[in-house]
Formats: C-alpha cells, structure tokens, sequence
C-alpha cells in the first residue's frame, strides 16, 4: 500500500451510527407530518432526540475525534478557515475541519430545538399552541438550510480534498494525514 493510498481510522462505529441514525430519524420526521402519520412523526422526533442525547455524552467521553474538544474551535478561527476555503487555500484536517465542527454545534442545537419545541407541543401548556407549532416549523426550515449547507460542505471538502467524505462517515477511515494536513 502507497503513502498515497494508506488510511487512518478517524471516525468510530457509535459517531456513524450516530449520523446516519440522525439523517433517517430528521427525514422519517420530516417525511411524515401529515396527522395520519402523528406516532411515526413523533417515534422519529423522539429517535432523533434520543441520538442527540447519547451523541453529547459521546462527544464528552467518547474516541479522540467524537470529542467536542478536538473539534470545536473559536469563532475567529472558524471565519479564517472558511476564508481560506473561499480562496482555495483550506488545509486538509483529518477529523472535522473548523466549518464542519461548527456545523455539527448548528446541527446538534437546531435539531434539539426541534425535539424541544415538539414536545411542548404535546403538553398541556403548548397544546394546540400556533406559536409553538410556527417556533417548530421555523426551526425545521433553518436545519434544512444547515443540512443543504452541510452537505455543499461535505461535497467541496470532497473535490478539493480528494477523497470521499461520504465513505468515510461509512466506513470510518480516511486518507493517512500528508504534508500540510492537520491531524
């Protein structure tokens, strides 16, 4: 095997299970609001919520890059990094790069917001509430804006970067770290 070619593991099993689980609960949910589909949507909000939970635990506790430490950084260097990125000068980081780690913060307190605001919706003080029920579509429209986001991020890193980040939130490996790249 080339230097070229060899690969690292970076993300564990729990963190794909993790993302993955999180894109089908978000799409069951997001799929299914009509009334007649009430107890699918809400295993789904309450799936997603569930995941979220265990991924903050994991993100405190869990393997080196599912740690929230390795990943969250300043606001300062997260504006630099994705000015770099609109100057193609973006290094390669094994794990998430700047943008991405905020993206998984947007992602993670958006989704939340979401359970949240649907669980208040079925109690006794936000039954049948039209703010809350306008609160919890708002919120689902900005994740959609944060998930198109994310995803243009995810293919960009891919191109510019030369590898896929698809497979590796499948398969958990990554091209070995070269040159400039951050480990």
């Amino acid at each position: 095997m080339t230097e070229e070619t060899r690969t690292i593991r970076v993300w564990d099993a729990f963190v794909r299970v993790f993302h993955w689980g999180l894109v089908i609960a978000f799409a069951t949910a997001w799929l299914f609001i009509d009334d007649d589909y009430e107890t699918i949507h809400r295993v789904a909000g309450y799936s997603a919520a569930a995941l979220i939970s265990a991924r903050i635990v994991w993100g405190i506790a869990g393997s080196g890059y599912a740690r929230f430490k390795q990943f969250i950084r300043a606001p300062s260097t997260v504006w630099h990094y994705v000015a770099d990125i609109a100057t193609g000068r973006e290094v390669r980081y094994l794990g998430h790069n700047p943008a991405g780690g905020a993206m998984v913060v947007a992602l993670l307190v958006t989704v939340s917001a979401i359970c949240l605001s649907g669980w208040l919706m079925t109690t006794d003080a936000f039954w049948g509430s039209s703010l809350m029920e306008t609160v919890h579509e708002a919120l689902t429209n900005v994740a959609l804006a944060l998930i198109a986001l994310h995803v243009g991020g995810v293919v960009l890193a891919s191109v510019r970067h030369r590898e896929s980040l698809i497979q590796a939130m499948i398969t958990g490996r990554k091209r070995a770290p070269q040159g400039d790249d951050v480990p």
